[in-house]
């Protein structure tokens, strides 16, 4: 059975049509702009250190590391309106800290505060540290699950990527494929920046949750702990 598209859902990532000004590719049509749809995911991010870790430089670092970019105001705004819903606080691209909130409840601000996108105005970007709001729109491969004949170490799941031809898959990468390929797979495994998660479209019992959405296990020890892994292979390659 084809997994059910995980769109009209709320998880901690959604789907979006992002619309880029571009040059319009037409002769004499110099300074003209167009419209142009790029499919893309919001995944909120933060690093082994822990929650409000990052400063501004810090925050486009870790989405550039995780085959993303800041997310812009706009792009938090429509996620939102398809259902976003995440209580920590992180950057966006112009320097603004917000979070959103489908479902008001007293732990994320108040539970009499309106749903929205909830804002901590433009905050100091070398001082103040807080989560990070990515989008990435780039999936040029495949991401999967290495089938291996036991659960494996971090150096150990490098290792088994490389020996197929392949890396370990980063953060946005994994939610790419979620959303734009419907990889749906109830096994723990390895990413590149050492956290643990699995893609799950169709919930079910076991699996982590009655909502569609990338499941997400910490940052375990390198060297002792032992999962499977999931490795992205670039297209041709």
């Amino acid at each position: 059975m084809r997994p059910r598209s995980p769109w009209a859902a709320a998880p901690a990532a959604l789907l979006l049509l992002a619309a880029l000004a571009a040059p319009e590719a037409l002769p004499g049509a110099r300074g003209r702009k167009k419209v142009v749809h790029v499919m893309g995911v919001i995944f909120p991010y933060h690093p082994r250190l822990g929650r409000y870790s990052l400063n501004f430089r810090e925050a486009q670092q870790a989405c550039r590391q995780q085959d993303g970019i800041l997310a812009s105001h706009e792009q938090l705004q429509r996620a939102w309106q398809e259902g976003l819903d995440w209580c920590n606080a992180g950057w966006l691209r112009d320097g603004s800290v917000r979070y959103p909130i489908a479902r008001p409840r007293e732990r994320c601000g108040r539970k009499d505060e309106p749903v929205g996108l909830r804002t901590y105005g433009f905050r100091h970007k070398e001082s103040e540290r807080y989560d990070a709001f990515c989008f990435t729109s780039n999936l040029n491969g495949k991401v999967y699950f290495l089938k291996t004949f036991r659960k494996l170490s971090y150096p150990e799941a490098v290792q088994a990527c490389k020996n197929n031809g392949a890396a370990v898959a980063k953060v946005g990468q994994l939610y790419a494929a979620w959303k734009i390929q419907l990889l749906d797979r109830c096994e723990a495994g390895w990413l590149a920046d050492g956290s643990i998660r699995y893609p799950i479209v169709n919930p079910r019992a076991r699996c982590g949750g009655r909502e569609p959405g990338v499941r997400n296990l910490g940052f375990p020890d390198k060297k002792y702990k032992l999962f499977g892994v999931y490795c992205f292979k670039k297209a041709g390659g």
